[in-house]
């Protein structure tokens, strides 16, 4: 693969804040409902810690609606980090919530200036391909969750494309769960869970340390 050309990936978020603003249209959800579903999957990764506070990454927190979910829901038990490729995405989000810490980089070259934190969630990171074949984009998909898996001291999350579907559409990332079990047993743990059981078009899965 081109040195990069993922990001082609975060190029196209950039469009759609441009063209639709701070909503879900802007991080490219077509319904806010289904996106308010995801971000509700993504948070039960977190197992029960009532003894103390989780520290909780954002991996790809465009404008931070993943927090807004969490502040609207009162999660006080989580301390919230940001981190995403885009300047104009961290821009937006700290211009909002100044007080969260939020993080421009590339993990795959920058990893050493990312702290660790107990859970990670990355909602939408894979799920597009865009301009990227199937090989390209599941080599870059293998890549980045060795990088993410480091920084995670307990879970991460990540949702990509079903493959059980009707069609498939070339500018999305659909994902078998053959190859993905292969690569998770293989690379990073046996001990993860697959979700297909709220209803959208893709599944969730939440792989463990």
């Amino acid at each position: 693969m081109d040195a990069r050309k993922y990001l082609s990936i975060v190029a196209h978020y950039e469009a759609c804040l441009e063209q639709h603003g701070d909503t879900h249209l802007g991080v490219d959800w077509p319904k806010k409902e289904d996106a308010d579903a995801r971000y509700g999957i993504m948070l039960e990764v977190i197992k029960p810690h009532p003894d103390r506070d989780i520290s909780l990454l954002d991996f790809g927190c465009g404008a931070s609606h993943l927090y807004e979910y969490i502040v609207k829901r009162n999660m006080r038990h989580i301390t919230y980090a940001g981190l995403d490729l885009s300047e104009k995405f961290i821009q937006l989000s700290k211009s909002k919530f100044p007080e969260n810490n939020y993080y421009c980089l590339d993990i795959l070259d920058q990893s050493s200036q990312l702290p660790s934190f107990d859970y990670v969630v990355m909602n939408g990171v894979f799920t597009e391909k865009r301009e990227l074949s199937s090989d390209e984009m599941l080599a870059y998909f293998m890549r980045m969750l060795k990088a993410i898996f480091d920084k995670t001291n307990i879970g991460m999350a990540f949702n990509v494309m079903s493959k059980q579907v009707d069609w498939e559409r070339e500018d999305l990332f659909h994902l078998s769960l053959d190859t993905l079990a292969h690569f998770l047993t293989r690379e990073l743990t046996r001990n993860f869970v697959i979700r297909n059981d709220y209803g959208l078009y893709e599944y969730t899965a939440y792989v463990f340390k």
